[in-house]
């Protein structure tokens, strides 16, 4: 892989010597394939009940907003996937310089996204609907659901109102998967990805101040794209 990826950067060198700008590029690019499927890669290696097209679509996502240079130094990603149903455990969290799965577990939607299966999603404040995309983790504190972590919404058209709708990572009673047996579903958020209480603490130290969140949903397959169109910084410099 290496000498391929050398062959290549002599090559670019060689065929537009003369513009020293192109050159830089032509290496930036050549080594950014790489990081990215090893990542996708390592993610499939720990986390085999995640589908690869959602482990590819994260890491795309999370690899773009690294580009615009945010959370450049991040080492933990977690996925969730809201097609799954919330009986089941559909939130992972990788430590991907630890090459380590910290954990695997439920996670809540918002009361008007639907059932069991989240159909309805949005970005909109009292809409008590799940939002999906990239988030970028911010600070913790002590809220009215107790620990919380807040989230900026990177995906535009997605979750970029996220800190306006306080949309914040928390633990939950009503996240309690044997309840959900009999319920015929998990408890439900307004909106925000809330975690069985016995785990919120851990989940949310090993994700705060400068790590990602994603949720993918129906829609997000375009955010792994890197362009203008998908990504917003809004909420950073607010």
């Amino acid at each position: 892989m290496k000498t391929a990826i050398w062959d290549s950067v002599l090559l670019a060198k060689l065929t537009i010597a003369t513009n020293y700008k192109f050159w830089i590029l032509a290496i930036g690019a050549a080594l950014s394939f790489p990081a990215k499927a090893d990542n996708v890669t390592l993610i499939s290696k720990l986390a085999p009940n995640i589908r690869p097209s959602v482990i590819a679509e994260a890491v795309g996502a999370m690899k773009c907003a690294q580009r615009r240079g945010v959370g450049v130094h991040a080492r933990r990603l977690a996925i969730i996937d809201y097609t799954i149903p919330s009986r089941e455990q559909r939130l992972w969290v990788v430590d991907l310089e630890a090459r380590e799965l910290l954990f695997e577990e439920h996670v809540a939607h918002g009361q008007k996204s639907g059932y069991d299966i989240p159909t309805a999603f949005s970005d909109r404040n009292g809409s008590h609907q799940t939002s999906l995309g990239l988030f970028y983790t911010d600070a913790t504190y002590q809220g009215g659901n107790g620990y919380s972590l807040k989230l900026h919404g990177l995906s535009k058209g997605f979750n970029q109102s996220a800190m306006r709708r306080l949309i914040v990572m928390h633990g939950a009673t009503y996240v309690d998967p044997h309840a959900a047996v009999s319920m015929g579903r998990l408890g439900r958020s307004w909106g925000c990805p809330a975690v069985r209480v016995e785990i919120a603490k851990p989940v949310i130290d090993a994700l705060k101040d400068g790590n990602f969140i994603y949720s993918h949903g129906p829609g997000t397959a375009a955010l792994s794209q890197c362009g203008d169109e998908s990504l917003t910084l809004a909420s950073l410099v607010d």
